[in-house]
């Protein structure tokens, strides 16, 4: 089409040629406003390239980056029911449709075991996604399947929390949600199975004040809002202001709620080198592993000159 177009009454007009960009092509980053292509982010671990903003991803994607190509997904079959005919706005029934097809998911966590680094585990990733990444009794059931999963297969555990806390639309079925994992990861430290807790943005609620905290390794991403309460309510009810940077992982890795805080692009690195320091089981003998690129002989010659 041409930049001009004659009209029958011989009347010429200026037109432009518009083309809308493909959806998804183009993400404008939250922190610093600036534009980068897709593309652009999935180069940069899904993190923005201008101010290493990381942006919320859901379980795919963490899969994605932490599993070494295929991953095998368990417990995929179980979905919410409306024990209670619960109604706010809409009822609960209509909520669980939409979120199903909003998001092609059926509910807030997946639950998949694959290796990383040739070395396995087994992870349970929330999506925000689906009402809120909220926790209601399949995401329990399936946290403690994999529990169990991973005691039977002697595994090692993860969970990646990012929820906005308990489902109020199943009231005390989510609140009980809170015990029941907490109790079946106490089962795992008997076992000396390890479990890692993931921490990113938001973890906060029930989540928090359960599963999300009980980990024997607690880190987070960066500028992750990691609390119980919001730091608004907290504001409003303690009349005060609150510190700056008050519940984001920075201020808990200070004071001393995290291990650590990791850069998406490490994610899969430091977990391998996680495995390898809980691994009962490694030895000089068989084939060489590695860690962050090092040969395992290497490192646990290393280990018995430091020791």
């Amino acid at each position: 089409m041409g930049w001009f177009k004659r009209l029958k009454d011989g009347v010429t007009t200026a037109t432009k040629q518009k083309k809308e960009a493909p959806e998804g092509v183009w993400y404008k980053c939250k922190e610093c406003k600036e534009t980068s292509t897709m593309k652009e982010l999935r180069e940069n671990y899904l993190k923005c390239p201008h101010c290493n903003y990381h942006i919320r991803i859901g379980s795919q994607d963490y899969f994605e980056l932490i599993f070494d190509g295929k991953y095998t997904e368990l417990f995929a079959n179980l979905i919410s029911k409306d024990f209670l005919n619960f109604t706010d706005l809409k009822n609960y029934d209509d909520r669980l449709a939409a979120a199903k097809k909003k998001t092609e998911l059926l509910d807030a966590l997946t639950v998949a075991h694959g290796k990383v680094n040739r070395r396995p585990l087994v992870i349970a990733a929330m999506d925000f996604t689906f009402i809120g990444g909220s926790m209601g009794s399949v995401v329990g059931e399936k946290i403690s399947l994999a529990i169990e999963y991973s005691l039977e297969h002697k595994i090692p555990f993860m969970i990646i929390s990012k929820s906005g806390g308990a489902r109020m639309m199943e009231s005390a079925f989510s609140l009980m949600q809170m015990a029941k994992t907490s109790a079946k990861l106490s089962k795992l430290a008997k076992a000396g199975v390890p479990y890692f807790s993931f921490l990113t943005d938001p973890t906060t609620g029930g989540v928090t004040a359960s599963f999300a905290m009980l980990g024997d390794i607690n880190f987070a991403e960066p500028e992750a809002l990691i609390g119980f309460a919001g730091p608004r309510v907290i504001k409003e009810t303690i009349k005060k202001d609150l510190p700056e940077g008050f519940q984001r992982s920075e201020f808990l890795l200070e004071h001393g709620f995290l291990d650590f805080i990791i850069d998406r692009k490490d994610l899969k690195s430091t977990l391998s080198d996680l495995l390898y320091f809980f691994d009962k089981s490694r030895t000089v003998n068989g084939d060489a592993m590695e860690l962050n690129g090092v040969d395992e002989k290497e490192a646990v010659k290393k280990e018995k000159v430091a020791g």
